[in-house]
């Protein structure tokens, strides 16, 4: 009986320094990262053309927000980011250019990491398709097998 008496109570000072614990852990202090977006789709993009969109995002936390050097998935696509830190309340943007240099679709990725205590990895993702310029077409007048010209 005494060593189930020990046993319920050392259970008991378990849980309750547990529990204790899961509130401190909610309530601390320390930065948060809110994005407006992370995904933008670009559509079509004329080859050579501006291939440049911002992410626009939050410190929600109440500490500043320190962002580390990003990573893209590729060199063609280049992130600038601010390099001070962002107080508490304060919008900022993280700029993504893609060099639309070369025709074709792409999906192209850019990794956040920040001191961040909700997402210290944010994963912000740019698709699109690149199209050669479309070609300035002169009317034509085309002939049918009767020698007269016909406009189509």
């Amino acid at each position: 009986m005494r060593k189930l008496v020990l046993f319920l109570g050392i259970l008991f000072a378990v849980t309750v320094v547990n529990a204790q614990q899961n509130t401190e852990s909610k309530s601390a202090n320390g930065p948060e990262i809110t994005f407006d977006e992370t995904i933008y789709d670009y559509g079509e993009i004329v080859l050579h053309g501006d291939g440049t969109h911002e992410f626009e995002f939050t410190n929600t936390g109440n500490e500043p927000l320190i962002l580390s050097r990003p990573r893209s998935s590729c060199g063609c696509t280049v992130p600038t980011w601010p390099k001070q830190p962002i107080l508490p309340g304060d919008k900022e943007k993280i700029k993504v250019t893609y060099n639309t240099n070369k025709a074709g679709s792409f999906n192209k990725s850019v990794t956040i990491m920040s001191n961040a205590k909700n997402s210290s990895t944010v994963v912000l993702r740019i698709k699109g398709k690149v199209v050669n310029e479309p070609a300035e077409a002169l009317p034509s007048k085309q002939a049918d097998n009767s020698g007269a010209p016909v406009n189509k």
